[in-house]
């Protein structure tokens, strides 16, 4: 029996509520359960507020939600307390809604060290260009791109081709895209969703959780099962006329 690559179970996240000292924390998730078997694309979609990015930040470890109750499982390990770097080094990768800059550090910098933290490979500057050359073709992105700091001034494209060139190199296990899409023009969405699968032909046991507003990055990606979230629960699993569903007909046909 093949071990999940990620699973989800019976999953409540809360917050603590800032603007009320002494409150008691406001429940955001209430009860996901999700399993990835290794080699699927799973899409998450839901409406603003649903609880869609509060369970990324959750599953990559987010100090700023607490698990009150339920499992996050890796590969067959019980990664729930784990903390986040420990998490990503295990093989676990999050591409960011909203990727944070970090002046005074390249790309090229910011990959060696994260390579050499996920896999214990120190490479040189020259080794780590070279091979970097290939998937910067794939994403569009000139050589000069490394040199630069990271998200420092980055277009909304060039932050998500970032991520997914990240994505390549590290070689993760399970990737989890929040809102990869947002904020693309229809030709930086084809390069990038491009780029998702052309990790998945060279990984084909990766586990993929696309997080998503659109069918648009969908059409795409073509996932094998799509669920959809309303008020932190899934209220719905299918395929991808589910999507097609969602795109005619909204949100309200799901509360």
């Amino acid at each position: 029996m093949t071990t999940p690559v990620f699973e989800i179970e019976d999953l409540r996240v809360a917050v603590a509520d800032d603007d009320d000292e002494g409150a008691d924390a406001i429940e955001i998730l209430k009860g996901v359960t999700l399993t990835v078997q290794p080699g699927e694309i799973h899409a998450l979609m839901g409406p603003n507020g649903c609880g869609k990015s509060t369970l990324a930040s959750t599953l990559l470890g987010s100090p700023e939600y607490e698990v009150t109750s339920g499992a996050i499982r890796f590969q067959g390990d019980d990664v729930t307390e784990w903390d986040t770097d420990v998490r990503g080094k295990a093989g676990m990768f999050l591409a960011f809604q909203y990727p944070q800059e970090i002046a005074g550090v390249s790309v090229l910098n910011f990959l060696r060290q994260a390579l050499s933290a996920r896999k214990g490979i120190d490479m040189s500057i020259l080794e780590l260009r070279l091979a970097l050359m290939e998937w910067t073709a794939k994403l569009g992105m000139d050589q000069s791109f490394l040199e630069r700091h990271l998200n420092e001034g980055f277009s909304g494209g060039e932050k998500k081709r970032n991520e997914i060139l990240q994505m390549a190199v590290l070689e993760p296990e399970m990737a989890i895209l929040d809102e990869t899409d947002s904020g693309l023009d229809v030709d930086a969405l084809k390069v990038v969703a491009s780029g998702v699968r052309q990790i998945r032909d060279e990984r084909p046991q990766l586990g993929v959780l696309a997080i998503t507003h659109y069918q648009r990055l969908l059409d795409h990606l073509q996932p094998d099962v799509v669920h959809v979230m309303v008020d932190g629960r899934i209220v719905a699993s299918g395929g991808m006329e589910l999507a097609a569903q969602l795109d005619a007909d909204g949100y309200e046909a799901f509360r």
